[in-house]
């Protein structure tokens, strides 16, 4: 569905393409400094998600993963915000903020698992399950949303679905792991939409296996995105902020095997810089697992966003409106589970 102006004609040029403009900036300029300035000038808000590059992580205001950022957009007072992620979060904090600016450095920047689940395909799959309550994991497109009883993240899923009546099905989607893992959390089960995300689907349990005979002093932490044979193999299991909370809390580990996206690892070295941390051998062969999407915004880019004020998405405000909905039931059911704390 055409809804957003990040969704274009691939066969033509694109306007706001800034990885040109990007590559004639004046390698000199201090772009730290730059981006500081025009946010203060524009009152601006960046959030970042933890998958994002480190540099651009130190310069947000807000680091967190999908929930706590929901949560950060829906609060901000800020004129605009600069969406450091991929376009379903951006997306997210637009259906939070009708009337304000918000800006994605990056038109390309997409999802994996959000493109596996397109809204037309998905809207004919659920007419085979009437009477279902439809949730719908965050990473996913707007007009998915707006299909949606209830939309959750990694980080409250579990909680959520479990205050869902007992005698009500439920379909889930459009990631399976997580589905499988919230269901045997939660006792309950659920109609799987079977999508998954190209980066933790990458992690294997044979060369996790391999690895923890090399490290049998690690302590194994993994994202439920992870198949289910890794998840198996982990002592702890959680998202992005809880991953990190796991690490913060346990000084006595000392050595770490993470099976998620490597840009977290940031966050984990500034508040455990006694630990070691390892990422899990992706089947790739590369020595982490990255999202190429989320690596898709560069300090460049974002300094050129905040300059020109470009690429701004705009949204159709009757599915801004159906998207909402269940988004804000998400916030409202999910009040109590920690929200982003500023960058420091």
């Amino acid at each position: 569905m055409k809804n957003l102006t990040l969704v274009r004609d691939m066969h033509q040029p694109n306007p706001y393409d800034l990885t040109a403009r990007a590559e004639k900036i004046d390698p000199s300029l201090d772009l730290f400094a730059e981006i500081l300035k025009l946010k203060k000038e524009k009152n601006a808000v960046i959030l970042a998600h933890y998958y994002q590059d480190s540099e651009i992580q130190d310069l947000a205001d807000f680091v967190g993963d999908s929930l706590a950022l929901a949560q950060a957009a829906a609060k901000t007072q800020a004129d605009c915000i600069v969406f450091c992620g991929v376009h379903f979060m951006a997306e997210t904090a637009k259906i939070l903020n009708p009337t304000k600016p918000v800006y994605l450095p990056d038109l390309d920047a997409g999802c994996s698992l959000a493109d596996r689940c397109p809204a037309d395909v998905y809207g004919e799959w659920l007419k085979q399950y009437p009477g279902h309550y439809v949730v719908n994991y965050i990473n996913s497109s707007a007009a998915v949303k707006a299909m949606s009883d209830l939309i959750v993240t990694s980080s409250n899923a579990a909680q959520l679905v479990a205050m869902i009546p007992k005698d009500q099905p439920i379909v889930f989607g459009p990631d399976r792991h997580l589905g499988k893992w919230v269901e045997k959390q939660t006792g309950r089960e659920m109609v799987l939409w079977p999508g998954f995300c190209i980066v933790h689907e990458q992690f294997n349990a044979r060369r996790l296996a391999a690895m923890i005979n090399a490290h049998p002093d690690a302590t194994v932490i993994a994202h439920p995105e992870c198949e289910e044979a890794v998840l198996d193999k982990a002592h702890f299991i959680g998202s992005t902020l809880a991953l990190l909370n796991y690490v913060k809390t346990h000084p006595e580990h000392k050595k770490f095997v993470v099976n998620t996206e490597v840009g977290i690892l940031h966050q984990m070295q500034k508040a455990r810089p006694d630990a070691e941390f390892i990422c899990a051998p992706p089947n790739s062969g590369c020595t982490c697992a990255s999202c190429p999407y989320m690596r898709l915004n560069t300090l460049e880019k974002l300094y050129l966003c905040l300059k020109d004020g470009q690429p701004e998405l705009q949204m159709d405000e009757d599915l801004r409106v159906k998207s909402e909905v269940p988004l804000r039931r998400m916030l409202e059911w999910s009040a109590k589970i920690q929200p982003a704390a500023p960058n420091k």
